[in-house]
């Protein structure tokens, strides 16, 4: 990090918190400070939801997960445009008519007490998880790229995010959306420019798409389908029309972070042209988040990548036993690159000519170079394991920081970390303020102080967000490495999110299913999906049509029991 990365990292926060703080300064009743004074225009709305949902595990995490397995990740947001159009149409009129706070009230209204207080406990208890992965997914990363502390830049993070979100509350957090999405993309965008300005002269941009295709990276959309082996296939076609949508339905529907985003909108129109706005556009940045990780994945075919992306856990295997191992597997890996490299210009010849038998016998080739290199990688990861036990071996969430790092110039390098740390605080206040507003409105105010004043209920939503803030650094703090990150909290979702969904869908829509009966039928549904989790290899996607389904059908099978002993009873 050179002074000027560091200039324009510093400036972009700073500038950030400072305008957050300053214009929403001023809230003096919850109205304001948890629904804005309904004042945001929808293209805030828009952005806000798009920035609450891009996250800095977004930034990190999904070119990584393209330079790993290609394009199709964009596959599970293809359920999303569908699910912004009945959102508009069936879900945003009833919560105006109740100008409701939060979307769980309008269940006791449907229900009763006890469905409304476990709904609002599933969401909280999945993004307070959420909230703590939101900062440590970042935070793990950078302090290892950086040289800083995990727990001072958990705290650099949370305390930043803190000090906006409760000063100004709802507003603050969508008025500085606006800035973190515009620094978020602008950054991507030029990121994804100098990668294809990088690549050998006679590599042309057409060129580079071809070669990713034939490399396997350009697999954006899949159709195929097999009763056997498709159910743990987590990214195709079906299950991203089918369980991404009913994802999405319960996320931005249900979810209090996302609720809370359309509740502050001058008007019905306004809230409905917010969602429709990230319908349109959410897939298109998701495409070209996962483009730019094939990019580099391209430019890694021509420019020699590192044997492990995550240079901080290699070098602790130098002070040990096993460093002259690693040495070794480094230099065989370097061998299996040169003559990899050849494989590839041939490969690039071939399609400019267009003769298909050189293209698919290069192809073949540079496959076979492929793979020999993916086994030098799994013995390194084998040899970190073995020499710092407990080591995180899946480096993809370092792709694409490791090119930042390495390789971009002076001053983009602080962009590109304005960048994540822009995302991780556009995310991280959002699920601030929904935890706040959540814990004040459906549970304090409505089961353990019911007659506050409008100012003591104020105070309580700012000190539930500095709680909720502290608890999510905590977490980050102590928590370890999941996996991918991006999948990691898209699991933890899927795990209560179908539940959440089933409770909202019987209240909208089977006005025979009464409170008792969908509150068990919830209890049992959350039970099933767990038993999914731990015994089967069901992929986590279907666990949001599975939630829902099981509520819908226990509460319908419930409801009839309750009936039928009721009958019983009179009689």
């Amino acid at each position: 990090m050179r002074p000027l990365d560091w200039v324009v990292l510093l400036g972009t926060l700073g500038f950030i918190v400072t305008y957050g703080v300053w214009k929403t300064r001023g809230s003096k009743d919850i109205e304001g400070y948890l629904k804005g004074d309904n004042s945001m225009k929808w293209w805030t709305i828009g952005l806000s939801i798009m920035a609450t949902q891009a996250s800095a595990i977004t930034f990190l995490s999904t070119p990584g997960q393209a330079y790993e397995d290609g394009m199709r990740f964009v596959q599970f947001y293809f359920g999303l445009p569908i699910a912004m159009v009945i959102i508009s149409i069936t879900v945003i009129p009833i919560f105006y008519r109740l100008k409701v706070y939060t979307a769980y009230e309008f269940l006791e209204n449907r229900f009763d007490l006890k469905t409304r207080s476990l709904a609002a406990f599933l969401f909280l208890v999945q993004r307070g998880l959420a909230a703590g992965i939101t900062i440590y997914a970042p935070a793990i990363i950078l302090s290892t790229m950086l040289g800083w502390s995990l727990t001072i830049t958990n705290l650099l993070i949370g305390v930043l995010v803190i000090i906006y979100t409760m000063s100004g509350g709802t507003k603050a957090v969508s008025v500085t959306q606006k800035q973190q999405m515009a620094v978020m993309m602008g950054g991507m965008i030029i990121a994804g420019f100098m990668v294809v300005s990088y690549l050998p002269d006679n590599v042309g941009f057409g060129d580079a798409v071809a070669v990713a295709g034939k490399m396997g990276k350009m697999n954006v959309v899949d159709f195929s389908w097999d009763w056997e082996t498709s159910w743990d296939d987590r990214y195709n076609f079906w299950s991203g029309i089918t369980g991404g949508l009913f994802l999405a339905l319960s996320y931005f529907g249900t979810d209090q972070s996302q609720v809370a985003r359309y509740l502050g909108g001058k008007s019905i129109a306004e809230s409905r042209l917010g969602l429709l706005f990230n319908g349109l556009l959410k897939i298109p940045m998701q495409f070209l988040i996962l483009f730019i990780g094939v990019m580099v994945f391209v430019f890694y075919q021509f420019n020699q990548p590192p044997v492990f992306f995550n240079e901080a856990a290699k070098s602790k295997v130098y002070a040990t036993a096993y460093a002259d191992e690693l040495r070794g597997l480094e230099t065989k890996y370097s061998s299996i690159f040169e003559q990899k490299q050849e494989a590839v210009q041939g490969l690039v010849t071939a399609l400019k000519t267009e003769d298909e038998a050189a293209i698919n016998a290069a192809a073949t080739q540079v496959s076979s170079y492929t793979e020999a290199g993916k086994e030098v990688r799994d013995q390194v990861k084998g040899v970190i394991q073995k020499a710092v036990p407990g080591s995180e071996t899946r480096d993809t969430d370092y792709v694409f920081i490791s090119f930042v790092m390495k390789y971009l110039p002076v001053g983009l390098v602080g962009l590109l970390l304005a960048v994540i740390f822009s995302a991780a605080m556009s995310s991280t206040a959002s699920e601030l303020n929904a935890l706040a507003s959540t814990t004040v409105i459906d549970i304090y105010k409505r089961s353990v102080k019911q007659d506050g004043s409008p100012v003591h209920y104020l105070k309580a939503s700012k000190l539930f967000t500095v709680a909720w803030g502290g608890i999510a650094i905590i977490f980050a703090t102590y928590a370890s490495l999941l996996d991918n990150l991006i999948q990691a909290v898209n699991i933890i979702g899927s795990i209560f999110y179908g539940t959440i969904l089933g409770i909202f869908l019987v209240a909208f829509y089977f006005k025979r299913i009464k409170g008792n009966a969908v509150f068990f039928a919830a209890i049992l549904a959350e039970a099933v999906v767990l038993y999914c989790y731990y015994f089967t290899d069901i992929a986590f996607l279907w666990f949001n049509v599975i939630g829902c389904a099981a509520v819908v059908l226990f509460g319908f099978i419930l409801e009839g029991l309750i009936g039928k002993k009721k009958k019983e009873l009179v009689a």
